[in-house]
This record gives structure tokens, sequence and C-alpha cells, in this order.
């Protein structure tokens, strides 16, 4: 992203989904169901349904940071589709794995948290 959106809550939704993909918050139960909102729910780009409770079960243990390639985030964007409620979108990269992602965040009474998020496969070559 080559600048910061007009819209205050738009950037936080992009803040937290960057924050979620640092290695240190990946591996860490508490920092990343801090960010998750009680209903959460995932379409991962194998095309399972992943509810919050698995999600949080399927992290790595904190001395796997590291272990992996980070993920990288291209083409972030973000838009507001109701008062409390904003989408970000962009290509995540770990190694030879590229995907399209998106994300519905809702504002809470204690802020920004991911509602929704899918993940789509990217064939290698495209």
């Amino acid at each position: 992203m080559t600048s910061k959106p007009a819209d205050e809550d738009v950037q936080r939704a992009i803040d937290g989904e960057l924050w979620l993909l640092q290695p240190h918050v990946r591996t860490s139960p508490a920092e990343f169901e801090a960010l998750l909102h009680p209903e959460f729910f995932e379409f991962g780009a194998s095309g399972r349904r992943w509810s919050r409770r698995e999600v949080i079960a399927e992290l790595p243990p904190a001395e796997a940071a590291g272990a992996e390639p980070p993920v990288a985030a291209s083409d972030v964007t973000g838009v507001r589709l109701a008062e409390d409620v904003v989408l970000v979108t962009y290509v995540s990269e770990r190694g030879e794995r590229r995907a399209r992602r998106s994300s519905v965040w809702r504002k809470t009474d204690t802020g920004w948290r991911i509602y929704f998020h899918q993940g789509t496969l990217i064939p290698p070559g495209s």
C-alpha cells in the first residue's frame, strides 16, 4: 500500500489485519484471540470452514515463531461498508504459496475485531 486511507477506521482494520500476520502474534493465542470477534469464522484456502475456537487451537506453539517464512502482504486495500464494518483485501505470500484474502472487520465496544476471513489460493504462475 502506498498511502494511508483517509478513514481512520479503515486504517485500524488494515493495521489489525497486518498485525495478525506477524509471526509472534500467530504463535500467541492471547494476542491473536484479542483481535477475533466472538462470532469469528473463516473459509480457509483449503475450502474448510474454521470456527474461532478451531483457529485458535491450531496456532503453532510460541517456539515455532520464525520457523516458517513470514507472511508477506501486498495490494492491501480497505473500504468501509457500513459505519461499523470494513472490508480488507490483499494478496498473501508465504514461500511459494500465494492467496487472495479478504476479511470483514466489525467495530465493537472494545475496538475493531475481525469477524470473517476467506483465503483463495492463486495457482502457480498466475
